[in-house]
This record gives C-alpha cells, sequence and structure tokens, in this order.
C-alpha cells in the first residue's frame, strides 16, 4: 500500500490557517483518499491535556520557557508515535494544524531558543516523519491581532496564552516563519492570507493538486 501524504499548515494567529485546512481535509475526501485532520498540541489524550496547560493556564502558575518547550515536544512525539504515522503508513493522508514549524517560531525566533537546539529536539520527536507539504498562511501582525478582536467580540472565551503575548513576540513569530519559508521553498507553500478566504483557498489547492498529481 502507497503511504499516505503529510500536510502541515502554519501561520501567525489570526491567519485563518484552521478554516483552510478544514476545507482541505473537505477537498481531499471529495477526492476519494482517506484523511485524519488532528493538530498541535493535541490530537491525542495525552496531547489534549497538555494543550490545556500550554494554552490555559489551567496548573494557575507561569510556566517556564523551557518547560513550554519540552510540553510542546512530548505532545508532538505522542501524535506521531501513535496516530500520524500509524496513518500515513496505512495509506492514509494527514492534515496537521501546526507541527515543527511552529517551534521553530515561537520557541525559537520569538522565545530566544538556541535554533540548533530547537532543530534537534524536533528531529527527535518525530523520528523522521516530515510533512510533504507546509501551507504558510502569511499575514501581518497588524491584520492577525484585528481579526483575533473581532473573534473575541463574538466569543465569550477568553484569549490563550500566545494571543497574550506582546505584538513584539508576534512579530518575531512572523519573522521566524518567513525565514522558514525561504530556507524551504519546496517543503513551505508561502500563501498571502490577507485576502479573501475563496482566494485563499484557491492558492492552497492549487498546491495540494500537485502534491496528488
Amino acid at each position: 500500500m502507497a503511504r499516505g501524504k503529510f500536510l502541515t499548515f502554519e501561520g501567525p494567529e489570526g491567519s485563518g490557517k484552521s478554516t483552510q485546512s478544514g476545507s482541505i481535509v473537505t477537498f481531499l475526501k471529495a477526492q476519494g483518499l482517506e484523511v485524519l485532520h488532528t493538530r498541535e498540541p493535541g490530537g491525542t489524550s495525552v496531547g489534549e491535556a497538555i494543550r490545556n496547560l500550554l494554552q490555559h493556564d489551567v496548573a494557575g502558575d507561569s510556566m517556564d520557557p523551557l518547560a513550554e518547550l519540552l510540553l510542546f515536544q512530548a505532545s508532538r512525539a505522542q501524535l506521531v508515535n501513535t496516530v500520524i504515522e500509524p496513518a500515513l503508513s496505512s495509506g492514509t493522508w494527514v492534515v496537521c494544524d501546526r507541527f515543527i514549524d511552529s517551534t521553530v517560531a515561537y520557541q525559537g525566533y520569538a522565545r530566544g531558543f538556541d535554533l540548533s537546539v530547537i532543530h534537534d529536539l524536533n528531529a527527535r520527536a518525530i523520528g523522521g516523519c516530515l510533512p510533504d507539504l507546509t501551507v504558510l498562511v502569511d499575514v501581518t501582525v497588524e491584520e492577525g491581532f484585528s481579526r483575533i478582536g473581532k473573534r473575541y467580540e463574538s466569543d465569550e472565551g477568553r484569549k490563550d496564552r500566545f494571543e497574550r503575548e506582546a505584538r513584539s513576540f508576534h512579530e518575531k513569530v512572523r519573522e521566524g516563519y518567513l525565514a522558514l519559508a525561504a530556507e524551504s521553498p519546496g517543503r513551505v507553500a508561502l500563501i498571502d492570507g490577507a485576502r479573501s478566504i475563496e482566494d485563499v483557498y484557491a492558492d492552497i489547492e492549487s498546491r495540494v493538486h500537485e502534491l496528488i498529481g
């Protein structure tokens, strides 16, 4: 049986990547493919518990940056080994909201961890399970924050730990993502996310068509 393809979606806060990944899952299923849609952190019972710690301050304590980094890697290792790799091996396509590039952008560029350490931890967590295509939906920090603000006007929830970070933090996150796109143009598809949802989706679908072909 042919191995499935692995797609990841990345982007700054408010980029709309989750909306687009959901649309691509629908598209792939319409092509008759078996598709698994998952997310990071999360995707497993262990990972979802870690997600709650990372995003929603459930422990009540401030989180040390190194603890944050290692929790992301723990969630990733669990997801890859128990969900993603078995699915790919069975011929299922996997679409994941966020993956290793998020750690490079958030914990590397924005938190300031040595990128060689980040890359080493990522490699250990995924064991060679690299994405076939990474869709990076790019928006400016100003645009992303505007969208987040509108989201919470109609939602009684509160911003998570990362959404509450300073603008300077998110500028560094975007800088990291753009650097990754420049370093890996064959894997990372840089998509202008400031346009309409339909126009953004059309560009993404075109790139995914190439992968199917």
